[in-house]
Parts: structure tokens; sequence; C-alpha cells
């Protein structure tokens, strides 16, 4: 049997950042309901490299694992702190070194990490679109959590856990394990019809 793998993307510089904990309380929630192995990482485990990549193969073979992890896995949980209302550069340029296929019907959780409520709307008018590109399946909730909901870097808002225990069980009709149907003893009579 093939282990469930989940990976985490927090697009941040950050250490602490409020968007790596926010990923990591996703990922998680989503290995202990799942069953699944996790993997977790950001913008600062990607090193220099990404920067200055045009291909996948220009990353140094740390970043690249990274993203293979990413490209790989059954379930992806993506986030990113909102800078002037969208997301960061160098999160997007990690996208752009991937083809449009990579992502195709791949289920992800959307979050996003802001100053305060204004910046909601990052996960429509941003994210979503972004991931709807690749043809990811984006779940129906996205998770939006605001800085006055983290205490010492972790996430403590009853409501915000609420939303990403919510999403994350989103994460089920592509992660149940599958039933194959068992054939019949016998195959079924034909129906003849005069």
């Amino acid at each position: 049997m093939t282990t469930l793998t989940i990976t985490g993307f927090a697009g941040s510089f950050n250490a602490p950042s409020r968007s790596r904990a926010l990923v990591e309380a996703a990922v998680d929630l989503a290995t202990t309901r799942f069953g699944a192995a996790g993997h977790v990482f950001d913008l600062a485990d990607l090193g220099p490299s990404l920067g200055h990549a045009r291909h996948l193969g220009d990353l140094e073979p740390e970043a690249l694992a990274h993203v293979t992890a990413l490209i790989r896995a059954d379930a992806m949980v993506v986030a990113s702190p909102v800078h002037k209302g969208s997301y960061a550069g160098l999160f997007k340029h990690l996208f752009d070194l991937l083809d449009p296929d990579m992502l195709a019907g791949k289920p992800v959780l959307l979050a996003a990490t802001g100053g305060g409520d204004r910046h909601a709307l990052v996960i429509e008018h941003q994210l979503r679109p972004l991931l709807a590109f690749f043809e990811a399946q984006a779940l129906a909730t996205g998770v939006y959590v605001a800085q006055r909901e983290f205490v010492g870097g972790q996430l403590v808002d009853d409501a915000a856990r609420l939303r990403l225990v919510r999403a994350v069980n989103q994460f089920a009709p592509f992660l149940a394990p599958y039933t194959i149907p068992q054939p019949e003893a016998e195959p079924a009579p034909l129906l003849q019809a005069f």
C-alpha cells in the first residue's frame, strides 16, 4: 500500500513565519486525518538558486528536492503572506518554473496571512486563479488568517482553527481510499427483449 503524501509550501522568507505556521498546522491536521506523510517548506528553504533559475534543472539539489515533493504530492497546502495586495514575486517565480500539467487534478488547500482583514480576498483574486491555470483542484474553503489570530507565532484563534479544519476535511473526496469493485461470482443473466 502506498502512503499518501501532503506537501505544504509557504511563500515566506521570515523565520518565524505566520504563513509557515499556518501551513504546518494544515499539514499536521491533514496527515493525522488521512494517515499521510507530510512535508513542509518555504521560500527560505529554496535558497538563492530560485531567484536565478530559468528552469527546474537550475535549482540547487536541496531546492529541487522540495519542489519535487510538491509536484509528486497527493495533495498540497499552499499559503502566502500578503505583500501589497498579492503574493511575493519569488512565490510566483516558483510556479513559473513548473510545466502547466504538473499540478493538474491535484487537490490544494489555499491559505494566506496578512496584517488585517483588508487582504482576505487575496485567496480569491490571486491564489485561486494561479492554481486554476495549472488545473489544480482548489478546495472550496480558503483560509485567510490575520495577524491578531496568532500569538507567539502559533494560530490560536478558535474560529480560524475551525475554518482550517473545515478546509482540511474537504480533502476527503480526493484522499479517501479507493474501493475496488469485487467481481460477481457468476455473470448476471442478460435480459432478452422480444
